[in-house]
């Protein structure tokens, strides 16, 4: 599998793109999990917890009053549900943050990721990252990876709320307008999920699918769009 594109900028989902599922799934889940509860309690006067706990409640048709563990209880079905909800997103964002500041969160790539990542980013492309998880989740997780602090690598982060969600065509036109203004079919966006690739190309966008090998979406129908295992087997020409 090999695939070739002309491009200015390449935009990658994170999960199942860059790392392994169980890096989101297992490791990241597991640290907010126990986390939430005593997050929200000591941080009663953070605008963003505040919204992100209200959210919760009118969602979930809780009272406006409902405590914490009930408010808990919906994040943790959220997760179990591997729900895209803002509030959730929001909340784990900060528990990684304060994680990953303080070394007890590290972030692991597969092999044939940063090379590649660093060698775009030399010959002149840019780089930007869209995914399901809030912006501040995902600088957190550039931030103490196996291969050192990665956030210098990426000039633009956007998430469901900043873009909107990842498999709507508005999304991928929402970023474009983020970046400058690019023309779409000078950006290139590689994820594992074929419908998030069906919404870049309807917006204009170059899409190359990821089947890596024991990921979810690994013997996935990627239909028309390009399929490669790794980043290695993805050949970018640098376009003015």
């Amino acid at each position: 599998m090999s695939a070739s594109v002309a491009a200015r900028w390449v935009v990658v989902d994170i999960e199942g793109t860059l790392t392994p599922t169980s890096q989101v799934h297992v490791v990241l889940y597991d640290y907010a999990r126990p986390r939430l509860g005593p997050w929200i309690e000591a941080h009663p006067d953070d605008p963003v917890v505040r919204d992100a706990v209200a959210e919760v409640r009118a969602e979930a048709g809780l009272a406006p009053d409902a405590g914490t563990a009930e408010v808990v209880a919906v994040l943790h079905g959220w997760m179990d549900a591997d729900r895209k909800a803002a509030p959730l997103k929001a909340l784990q964002g900060l528990i990684w943050q304060d994680g990953y500041a303080r070394g007890e969160l590290v972030t692991d790539y597969f092999g044939d990721v940063v090379p590649n990542l660093r060698a775009w980013k030399d010959r002149g492309l840019g780089l930007a990252v869209f995914s399901s998880g809030s912006v501040a989740g995902q600088v957190a997780s550039f931030s103490n990876t196996t291969s050192g602090d990665l956030r210098p690598l990426f000039a633009a982060h956007f998430d469901t709320v900043n873009a909107g969600p990842k498999r709507e065509r508005a999304s991928y036109e929402a970023i474009a307008a983020g970046l400058g203004g690019p023309r779409p079919e000078q950006v290139v966006f590689l994820s594992d999920v074929p419908a998030e690739l069906d919404a870049a190309v309807a917006a204009g966008w170059r899409a190359v699918g990821l089947a890596r090998a024991g990921e979810p979406f690994a013997d996935a129908d990627f239909g028309a769009h390009p399929v490669v295992g790794g980043f290695d087997e993805i050949d970018i020409e640098v376009v003015a």
